[in-house]
């Protein structure tokens, strides 16, 4: 297949799928195959179509309104509605880049080890923030379309190892769940990973800059394709996920390794079980989605301030054009930076980064769900029976989780 034609393929939602994957989703994932086995392969499919769902809203409002979620929080909500979504998600995307920085500098010096993590971490942020700020939203959005290509090297590793296949299919589609502390806490952590706040900021604002980019009329047909973006980027999304808990389910725990809590001591401990392939497969890995994922945290961010204060936002504007939305982005990045030169523990980062996204997140799927059931809002194009449903399902879900992971994070 060309370039050119794989690039019509993936779009704005392969990224924010993709972007899900990243370090920190991938040592939640690791950490779910190497402590139950093959238990929570199943929460794969499961989480599928909650994510479609509410993606697709985001979407769909993205494309009719012409704003992003802040935008709408502000033109018909409350203040404080706004101001709380933007206090809650601020430090949890700072927490969420320094994790992943801290990740890709720990795998980096396993691959160079007379290099130290925080220069890897360094030189990552300076190529990031060279790049976002250098390069038109095109060659950004090419360039993180290409670097979701990396993510394929997870479905390889299951692969270099004999496998138990009638063990895999029957943990994929029959669901089993031991209602202990460990459990619920594993099964907490994935929900809260795969169905993140920030993926609901991004999604919008890059259909806006979508729209605005290739000059799109709103119209059924239009709508389809992002629907069907959306399905193909959260599918792609959920089989990586997939296949990390399933390499981790059946390298690491059938060994004894059952305590895994960053992606370096995941590359560790496969390395003499499954070999120096799947060792720099799952390294090279961790850092691609670093790549991809931290512009995507920081973009949020950005689109979520520039939108709040009134800026001149955008990916597609230079920087004198958008100074605001810039300066956001690079101190976000910078910020994270300083979290993880000071050395603080990414675990304990993601912990309080897990608890602030269980908080935001059925708050913020009941606004989307509102806006898009809303026809002053969204005229003819608000949701259907099935997207409330679903939606409905999600809500009632992520609001049981949000409960849950306070009262265990209380006690």
């Amino acid at each position: 297949m060309k370039l050119s034609k794989l690039k019509k393929i993936i779009g704005p939602s392969i990224i924010t799928g993709a972007s899900d994957d990243d370090p920190s989703g991938i040592a939640t994932y690791t950490q779910a195959g190497a402590g139950f086995g093959l238990q929570f392969l199943w929460t794969a499919i499961v989480t599928w179509p909650m994510m479609v769902v509410v993606q697709e809203m985001c979407a769909r409002i993205g494309i009719v309104t012409r704003k992003g979620l802040t935008g709408i929080l502000k033109k018909h909500y409350p203040k404080p509605v706004l101001w709380a979504m933007i206090v809650f998600s601020f430090p949890a995307i700072i927490l969420n880049i320094s994790a992943d920085l801290a990740s890709m500098g720990a795998v980096s010096n396993l691959l160079f080890p007379t290099i130290p993590s925080p220069a890897f971490a360094i030189f990552y942020c300076a190529l990031l923030l060279f790049n976002l700020i250098k390069l038109s939203y095109r060659k950004i959005a090419t360039v993180l379309q290409y670097l979701c290509l990396v993510l394929l090297c997870y479905l390889i590793v299951p692969f270099l190892s004999a496998q138990d296949w009638g063990a895999i299919i029957k943990s994929t589609f029959i669901p089993s769940f031991t209602f202990d502390d460990a459990s619920i806490s594993i099964f907490v952590a994935i929900l809260g990973t795969t169905i993140s706040p920030y993926l609901f900021f991004w999604q919008t604002s890059m259909e806006v800059e979508e729209v605005k980019e290739k000059k799109i009329m709103v119209n059924k047909h239009v709508l389809d394709e992002a629907k069907n973006d959306v399905r193909s980027g959260m599918f792609f999304s959920n089989l990586i996920f997939y296949f990390i808990v399933l390499t981790a389910g059946t390298v690491l725990f059938p060994k004894g390794i059952t305590k895994i809590e960053t992606v370096d001591q995941a590359a560790i401990a496969l390395r003499p079980l499954a070999g120096d392939g799947t060792f720099y497969l799952f390294a090279f890995g961790v850092v691609g989605t670093g790549l991809l994922a931290i512009p995507v945290l920081a973009g949020s961010i950005s689109y979520m301030l520039a939108e709040a204060f009134g800026w001149k936002e955008g990916l597609n504007k230079k920087f004198h054009e958008a100074k605001g939305f810039y300066v956001i982005l690079i101190v976000s990045v910078l910020l994270a930076l300083f979290i993880d030169i000071l050395g603080i523990n990414p675990v304990k980062a993601l912990i309080y980064t897990a608890v602030l996204y269980g908080i935001t997140a059925p708050v913020l799927i009941g606004i989307i769900m509102h806006v898009s059931n809303n026809k002053k809002i969204m005229k003819q194009y608000t949701n259907n029976r099935m997207s409330n449903i679903i939606g409905g399902i999600t809500l009632l879900v992520m609001t049981a989780a949000a409960v849950l992971l306070f009262v265990q994070w209380l006690n």
